[in-house]
């Protein structure tokens, strides 16, 4: 079997790193960015101080605060409209995964013409995209550095997984300095994102022995160090390793993609306009066990990488201990106990294990589920 392993070519890590970036991308040759970030962060001052950064370094810039939490194909449209009209020939996203989403979808467009939605699926584009730094602020979705681009339908209410080795950012920036303010609830949401791509890699149909070596270091760093994050967010320690953690975990999932937890994630943010972390922490456990009957032995594995002791377990016992301690962590950390709490409507299950079926997420979760059987696993997580 033959693989190939995406990561981008450039990737600044630690506290402080933000200042080697801006001197790193002097060398290029750039002279005018789009920076892509949300307005939270651009009223709290975060863009403008790239944006002297970039100026310390001769580029010019201009800024896009109009993306959402779930990115719209309106949110690219506007954004690419503005790189136009200021001829920016780099994108810089800051923020967490919407940012790096949107401008994902503005770059990508930028080169290639037509609509976002043009290039929904895996690798629908002919060019890469317009060269894209992505500075992260959070913790959890590994967008800076993934070739995962999803973008939400609003004509639709679906999200699209735009999977697409052109939309590559050229480097990731995590620096955790950046991350010291972010709030309890997001660092916890992140933070089980993580974990989520962390698992569904590691019993992918396409885990390598890279990506499972990923896989594992991320589940044993989110374990020693969330709860941390999130109780004390000004410890600089906790935050560097959660970056640690949620990089590592993209390695594992932007190589061996993803599940069904991801493939029914987007219908819920897409139909309901959830956070895309909570749904993956609420749908993890239930998606795993029913994944228990391909991959015991596999989630064993995981139970033991977040601290459970497994000598004494059997593959199946081992299992049970890996939903329970996922679980467990949720609970610690303030995580909503089910669907039914964010607003989910029993009545919408069917169309929504409609639309998870067609997601690209999906092809790789180890065992094929029907109609009928993700239903059941919607409605199961609709309880505590």
């Amino acid at each position: 079997m033959t693989s190939t392993f995406f990561i981008p070519s450039f990737n600044l890590m630690g506290a402080g790193c933000l200042k080697e970036a801006m001197v790193t991308l002097r060398s290029r040759g750039f002279h005018k960015a789009l920076i892509v970030t949300d307005s939270v962060l651009n009223k709290l001052g975060v863009a403008a101080r790239i944006q002297t950064q970039l100026a310390t370094q001769q580029i010019e810039s201009a800024v896009f605060d109009g993306t959402q939490p779930n990115p719209t194909v309106a949110n690219v449209r506007t954004g690419l409209a503005l790189l136009r009209q200021h001829g920016c020939d780099l994108v810089v996203s800051l923020g967490g995964g919407s940012p790096h989403d949107c401008a994902k979808g503005i770059a990508l467009c930028a080169a290639n013409g037509g609509e976002i939605a043009d290039y929904e699926g895996v690798d629908r584009s002919a060019k890469p995209q317009l060269p894209l730094v992505a500075i992260n602020t959070t913790a959890g979705t590994a967008s800076e550095m993934t070739r995962f681009c999803i973008i939400t339908d609003e004509a639709r209410h679906i999200k699209m997984a735009i999977v697409d080795r052109h939309v590559t950012p050229i480097m990731s920036v995590n620096d955790p300095e950046l991350m010291l303010a972010m709030p309890k609830g997001l660092t916890a949401a992140t933070g089980m994102d993580a974990l989520t791509h962390a698992v569904e890699a590691y019993v992918s149909t396409a885990a390598t022995p890279i990506t499972d070596a990923c896989a594992l270091k991320a589940v044993q760093l989110i374990v020693d160090n969330l709860r941390t994050a999130v109780a004390h967010g000004d410890n600089l320690q906790a935050r560097e390793q959660m970056a640690y953690a949620q990089f590592l975990a993209g390695m594992a999932f932007n190589n061996a993609s993803l599940g069904y937890v991801h493939a029914m994630a987007h219908q819920l943010g897409g139909f309901y306009d959830l956070p895309h972390g909570v749904c993956n922490a609420l749908l993890l456990p239930h998606v795993e066990a029913f994944n228990v009957l391909t991959s015991a032995a596999r989630l064993r594995t995981v139970a033991q990488a977040m601290g459970v002791d497994v000598q004494t377990l059997d593959d199946q016992a081992g299992a049970q201990a890996c939903l329970t301690a996922i679980r467990q962590l949720a609970l610690d950390i303030g995580i909503p106990k089910s669907l039914s709490e964010l607003g989910v409507k029993e009545e919408d299950i069917p169309l929504l294990a409609t639309n998870a079926l067609k997601d690209a997420c999906g092809l790789t979760n180890p065992r094929p589920a029907t109609q009928a059987e993700i239903e059941n696993i919607f409605r199961g997580a609709m309880v505590a």
